[in-house]
């Protein structure tokens, strides 16, 4: 068989290729995971609370001189001690708000929500 004959016996046959093509650049696109970072200096967590989209990755990276954590309200993820210029990153999967702290500064606390 031809190839004029391929596409004139299947003349939807380009249309359907580049849907699904299309399709699955979407889905990549909608499914793919992003990051973003949250600083600590001066005893704060900037930007709080921060918003992402599900399957984003979070780092936090400690600027002050002092150890910190990155400690879940329910116990869901944690750090150790980061010291300075230290980092830390939780991928978040599902929507929600995930609250968090310093376990030894416990007034240091902010939310990631993830959309």
């Amino acid at each position: 068989m031809k190839k004029h004959e391929t596409t004139r016996r299947w003349p939807w046959r380009p249309a359907m290729l580049a849907g699904i093509t299309l399709a699955a650049v979407t889905a990549t696109h909608a499914l793919g995971s992003s990051s973003a970072t949250v600083g600590i200096k001066e005893f704060k967590f900037a930007p709080t609370p921060l918003t992402v989209r599900a399957g984003s990755t979070v780092t936090w990276v400690n600027h002050d001189e002092e150890t910190h954590t990155i400690t879940s309200a329910t116990g869901s993820f944690g750090s150790g001690g980061l010291g300075n210029e230290d980092t830390f990153a939780q991928t978040f999967t599902r929507p929600g708000t995930y609250e968090y702290f310093c376990a030894l500064h416990p007034k240091m606390k902010a939310a990631v929500i993830v959309k």
